[in-house]
């Protein structure tokens, strides 16, 4: 699979305009419902469309550019394949078309799937994130780099970080060996570079044991467990693990690119190995799985739809173990932004010096490359399929990304504020700026008066309701979570910002404040 790396971004992005074929606006309608009332711009699905000519020469030029025989890419947005693409062939002699409907071999983006169905298992009961990986394959047991290192987990195994050495390309080649190859290679004895736990190392071999924990729990074999227990939940009709149970002329053949030539690649049979970067699947398929992981956001009291539980999801998309921080990273426009990666659970996670985070993954095999990314907070998400061996899709995924929330004006999701938030506020406008008895009124912690003075308070609070003059309007609150936010008061000179952060107790009680001066 693909070298888990900071991402180096060269791209044309003056080009001409022209078009390809394209579905728009497709729905997802076996996936979860996601509504985007979060997001108060109402007109974000307009401002994004009005640049998807732009986003279809993005990927024509940089499939050209990288020598894609064929690709095909879509865009997600609140749950919906708002718009998709293709160009190229899929079948080079037979010249049959890429559509979004050709099915892909997707290699690392499969480690996702064979992590939710860990997680399925953990919230059934059925097994535990940090039991020892040898409860289930015997042959691990006491394998590790020292005497003196931890048995390794399933955690171990989903975040990367079970000492195992680095093995692409080495692990892409054992993708069809049988379960009996993968124990023989055990009883072998494992070559560390690591002890458990302490350092992230990219490793194939360790989805292919969470393959084979899956089939000690299940009884069944991972790929079997999996098409029952999420594609068929999500309605992902399109997907296989299997190579030769595809229709031909959905099948999109692998290629490499020699000598200004392209050499059809020998396509690689389902085995045990094919927990880490054996799924087959189309654009179209592929956009409710990404649907699903974006309706994890934001937390909220709604009826749970699906094969995984929202909370659960959310803990798939958190950095558990750092990858690296590339504090040169720039995008497609130039801009230094220094970016963090961190391993989640078969997902990566990316956040940059703008606070924009990404969570998605590529993949490599011979013959292909994939990557899909979501923003949780700004309910997008990007697929991108290709069939040239280690085609590197996630650079061109970054640069439409970005392109598409600069020209577009996007903006991140706007939670609402809780009531005790918003209760608190209104407390606060009616005492300020003369404080007077704000002890008596039950709202402050009682940590409160003891860090703040009442007449160090109620003389800020003048100066700077002098300074703005007569106050037009007060803003709603802003959260930063449910129990901290600010709010904005107008004036006709300058406006004025009042931050708080509430107690843990019930009801929540004010513990710090701020006030200042913000000019117009």
């Amino acid at each position: 699979m693909s070298r888990y790396a900071p991402i180096r971004i060269s791209i044309f992005l003056t080009i001409l305009l022209g078009y390809m074929q394209t579905a728009v606006a497709q729905s997802t309608p076996n996936a979860p419902a996601y509504t985007p009332s979060y997001f108060a711009d109402k007109e974000r699905a307009k401002k994004l469309a009005a640049h998807f000519p732009l986003v279809e020469q993005l990927y024509k030029a940089y499939a050209e550019k990288n020598h894609f025989p064929g690709y095909a890419f879509g865009i997600v947005l609140d749950g919906k394949l708002v718009y998709s693409g293709s160009g190229g062939f899929t079948d080079i002699d037979k010249k049959i078309p890429a559509s979004t409907r050709s099915m892909f071999r997707i290699a690392s983006m499969s480690k996702s799937f064979t992590a939710m169905a860990i997680l399925q298992l953990r919230d059934q009961g059925k097994l535990q994130l940090d039991n020892p990986v040898y409860q289930y394959i015997p042959e691990m047991k006491s394998q590790a780099l020292t005497k003196d290192a931890q048995e390794i987990t399933i955690r171990h195994l989903l975040t990367h970080s079970a000492g195992f050495p680095e093995d692409n390309p080495w692990g892409d080649r054992q993708l069809a060996d049988t379960d009996k190859q993968l124990i023989e290679l055990l009883n072998q004895k494992i070559s560390f570079s690591n002890a458990p736990g302490i350092a992230y190392e990219y490793s194939n071999l360790g989805f292919a044991l969470l393959g084979y924990i899956i089939q000690q729990v299940t009884g069944m074999p991972y790929s079997t467990y999996i098409e029952k227990n999420i594609w068929q939940t999500l309605g992902m009709a399109q997907a296989s693990w299997e190579y030769s149970k595809v229709a031909p002329p959905l099948f999109a053949n692998g290629y490499r690119w020699i000598n200004n030539t392209w050499i059809k690649e020998t396509p690689l049979h389902d085995g045990i190995w094919g927990a880490m970067g054996g799924m087959i699947t189309s654009v179209e398929s592929f956009s409710k799985y990404v649907a699903f992981h974006q309706q994890a956001w934001p937390v909220r009291n709604d009826a749970e739809a699906g094969p995984l539980k929202r909370s659960s999801l959310r803990e798939m998309h958190q950095p558990w173990r750092l990858a690296s921080v590339n504090a040169n990273y720039r995008y497609p426009s130039g801009r230094g932004c220094p970016q963090t990666a961190a391993y989640a659970y078969g997902l990566r996670y990316t956040e940059d010096c703008e606070g924009r985070k990404t969570i998605g993954h590529s993949g490599g095999l011979p013959g292909f490359g994939s990557n899909w990314m979501i923003l949780p907070e700004y309910g997008i998400g990007l697929i991108f399929f290709g069939n040239v061996t280690y085609a590197p899709t996630s650079m061109a995924n970054v640069a439409v990304m970005d392109t598409l929330l600069r020209l577009s004006g996007l903006q991140p999701m706007l939670l609402p504020p809780s009531k005790v938030l918003t209760d608190r506020r209104d407390a606060l406008v009616r005492l300020l700026p003369e404080w007077d008895g704000a002890a008596n009124t039950g709202i402050f912690a009682e940590n409160f008066f003891e860090d703040y003075y009442t007449s160090q308070l109620r003389e800020e609070a003048r100066n700077i309701y002098s300074a703005a003059g007569r106050i037009l309007k007060v803003g709603d609150v802003v959260p930063e979570n449910q129990l901290r936010g600010y709010f904005i008061q107008e004036g006709e000179k300058a406006n004025i910002r009042i931050s708080f952060t509430l107690t843990p107790e019930t009801p929540a009680r004010i513990q710090e404040y701020h006030i200042a001066l913000e000019k117009k």
